[in-house]
């Protein structure tokens, strides 16, 4: 047993010191430098990934007597000139990168990019009520000024003028009030013409009003389940109110107008049911015969409130009319467009690279120009997009190529 040193090392053998990985310079390779502790797989990853330890660890001694020294666990220099380094398969991974980094890429992106553009915001009603009063300020001056140069029934100057001016915008044109002189001819043409500028605010503040209460009722709908009564109301994966909805509730206020109108007339203007009814709707539908018209106080105040309001309501209404018949035709199409199989020379025309076959990314693209709801400038837009974004020239975009900046 004397002569046999080495016996009591080989009856007790010991478990290698566990390997441990370390930050490197920016190169394709990491070397393993043993260590002697254990790591569990979390630091390894943060190693792996960061390139440092997240906290310092004091070194665990080793009985080994040949060890020449012992480096500084603080230093990642020495770590690295560390005499005894093995090279390992394990390379630096390029596709994820530190979460810090991502973080302050995203952060200095954001600074940079655009801000979304508002379609239609509160402004657009600050605007609409804004220029309706001046333009109605306007006519009202310019008719008691030259008062003697219109020709109708009265009942007061005030009311008078802005009756004139409701009826003239809403483009009813009852008769009942009519100018006499060039210069009140002059004036009613200018004020005609200028209130097509007004009449698309105006336009704007009712559909931005609407596009509220959509929203509205989307999120209502949203939180009480797709099990919900409105779901028949709202469609919840376009997050939009279906059209048949929002053409009913057109029709369903101008109808409200138009009872609201029949009864003021029966029961102020003293009109019979018929004729209660007959103007109020060629009131609603801007027609405006001109044998009948408002001809008390009390009427021409209410007339001037009422009418403003119908006829807007009726230009949504005939608005929402048109956008379901497209709605209804696109449907149609695209029906036609996915029921149809596909023939040589719409094969031929799908082939967007010419390579012999149709992948399925150019079947889409071919299929939504088809059912037209993109076109082919929409499509080289998109190219020239991705184009830029593609600074390598690769053909994909990676995730280095947008943290470069």
């Amino acid at each position: 047993m004397e002569k046999e040193p080495l016996l009591p090392y080989a009856s007790s053998p010991r478990t290698p010191p566990p390997l441990s990985l370390f930050s490197l310079p920016e190169d394709t390779e990491i070397t393993i430098i043993p260590h002697s502790h254990s790591m569990t797989p979390s630091e390894f990853k943060e190693k792996l990934i960061f390139g440092s330890p997240r906290t310092p660890r004091k070194e665990l001694k080793t009985p080994n007597p040949d060890e020449a020294f012992k480096p500084d666990p603080k230093s990642n220099i020495d770590r690295m000139n560390y005499p005894s380094r093995e090279k390992s398969n394990l390379h630096r991974s390029r596709t994820a990168p530190a979460m810090a980094t991502m973080d302050d890429v995203q952060q200095q992106q954001l600074q940079h990019c655009s801000a979304k553009p508002q379609f239609g915001n509160q402004s657009i009603v600050r605007q609409s009520v804004m220029l309706l009063m001046v333009y109605l300020i306007l006519g009202v001056s310019v008719y008691s000024f030259l008062r003697g140069n219109f020709k109708g029934s009265e009942t007061h100057p005030i009311v008078d003028a802005l009756y004139f001016c409701i009826v003239t915008m809403c483009t009813i044109g009852y008769g009942d009030i009519t100018p006499t002189t060039p210069a009140t001819k002059l004036f009613s043409i200018l004020f005609v013409l200028g209130f097509g500028f007004i009449d698309i605010l105006l336009s704007g503040m009712v559909g931005y009003v609407l596009d509220l209460q959509e929203n509205y009722l989307l999120k209502k709908i949203k939180c009480g389940g797709s099990h919900d009564p409105g779901s028949y109301i709202i469609d919840v994966k376009k997050g939009r109110m279906r059209i048949r909805m929002k053409v009913g509730c057109a029709l369903g206020v101008v109808v409200l107008c138009i009872g609201i109108g029949v009864g003021f007339m029966h029961y102020v203007e003293e009109l019979g049911w018929l004729d209660s009814f007959y103007l109020s709707v060629m009131s609603v539908t801007t027609v405006g015969y001109g044998d009948r018209a408002f001809e008390s106080l009390t009427g021409r105040i209410f007339a001037s409130v009422w009418l403003l309001v119908s006829t807007l309501a009726v230009a949504r209404a005939f608005l929402y009319l048109a956008e379901a018949r497209v709605d209804k035709r696109h449907r149609k199409m695209a029906k036609w467009v996915l029921d149809q199989d596909m023939t040589v020379a719409q094969f031929l025309a799908a082939d967007i690279d010419n390579n012999g076959f149709v992948s399925k990314s150019e079947f889409v693209i071919y299929k939504l120009k088809e059912m037209e709801k993109v076109t082919e400038k929409d499509i080289m837009q998109i190219c020239k997009q991705f184009d830029r974004l593609d600074t390598a020239n690769c053909g994909k975009i990676t995730l280095s190529h947008l943290m470069v900046f």
